[in-house]
């Protein structure tokens, strides 16, 4: 890093020569190398794919503009002038340099050589973090992406050591050194195994559920209180037969047939599901999504980029929602 820097500055240093320390544009560093590689003004014209008078033009100005002959003409030929060698050699390395610059921003755009670390809330991870991570890789396919699960009590240090740029939780975390913005508002929902008896029917209360084993999570968990809400405010309490700690917990323990539950419509948002059947709750019930992140750091453009993927992912969770309870209450299995 430093050698490259020192010689950027000696390639500085010796363009900025002539009459009232002129320097050179790196168009006119272009035409100059150009000319020299090709000997004649036409060749250069040929390698730049411009006109050659612009080409003469460009060269007798800048020579004019510096004071110097930069080549002697012999026969139509252009030739390094013998007092100018020492910024041929500069124009080679400029060149170079902006060879290695170009080299350098195509690898970042494609993320080789860059890391983008983040966590989600398992509910999230089940299948939304994996669509956005494909949106990403697709923008950034050199981009190493590293993905952690996170509990929402794990979420603390993990960005406040700054082991990742952003997590996105099924809930907002009261800290006043984060900053929590919404995502997307989805709904909870009914599962129940295939073939269950309620299955047949367009939508759920929680007066149903409640006569049924229920698998749920624990309600003093952020995420369970959530999940529970719906009783809550009917003021029934369900029969729980099994509590699960995470949401793929308690999909996979309905999918087996051991009780029915509620979760969030993005822990169930695979449209294929065999086992597994899904129906809206009668009673209205919200679930919002969110992005914390550490106040006060600057985001990557990655992390902006895989940000705007999960607001996206999330959206379109929702937007099937929409559209199936409008064209069949949400009635087939997943």
């Amino acid at each position: 890093m430093q050698k490259t820097a020192r010689a950027g500055l000696a390639v500085a240093r010796a363009l900025r020569i002539g009459s009232g320390m002129t320097e050179l544009t790196l168009r006119q560093v272009e035409v100059i190398r150009a000319v020299m590689l090709a000997g004649t003004i036409q060749g250069a014209a040929t390698l730049l794919n411009v006109s050659a008078p612009g080409i003469s033009r460009l060269v007798k100005h800048t020579e004019d503009l510096l004071g110097i002959r930069l080549f002697e003409r012999k026969a139509g030929l252009f030739l390094p002038a013998a007092e100018a060698h020492a910024i041929f050699e500069m124009i080679h390395q400029v060149h170079h340099q902006i060879g290695n610059l170009n080299l350098a921003v195509a690898a970042l755009q494609k993320g080789e050589g860059m890391r983008l670390s983040f966590a989600s809330a398992p509910s999230i991870a089940q299948f939304i973090a994996a669509r956005a991570i494909r949106g990403i890789r697709k923008r950034f396919p050199d981009l190493f992406i590293d993905l952690n699960i996170l509990k929402i009590e794990e979420t603390t240090d993990y960005l406040l050591l700054e082991r990742g740029e952003f997590v996105v939780m099924s809930s907002a975390i009261d800290n006043p050194g984060f900053d929590c913005a919404p995502l997307a508002r989805g709904r909870l929902v009914a599962i129940l195994p295939e073939g269950h008896r309620l299955a047949a029917q367009a939508d759920i209360s929680v007066h149903d559920l409640a006569q049924e084993d229920f698998v749920g999570v624990d309600p003093g968990d952020p995420y369970g209180e959530i999940l529970a809400r719906p009783f809550t405010e009917a003021g029934i309490t369900p029969r729980h037969a099994l509590r699960g700690r995470f949401a793929q917990t308690v999909v996979s323990l309905v999918r087996h047939g051991l009780g029915v539950a509620i979760i969030d419509e993005f822990s169930v948002a695979e449209v294929y599901m065999p086992g597994l059947v899904r129906r809206p709750l009668r009673e209205p019930s919200e679930i919002s999504a969110w992005v914390v992140t550490k106040r006060g750091r600057e985001l990557s453009s990655f992390a902006e980029f895989a940000i705007g993927r999960f607001r996206r992912e999330l959206a379109q969770v929702v937007a099937g929602s929409d559209t199936r309870a409008g064209d069949q209450g949400l009635g087939g299995g997943i």
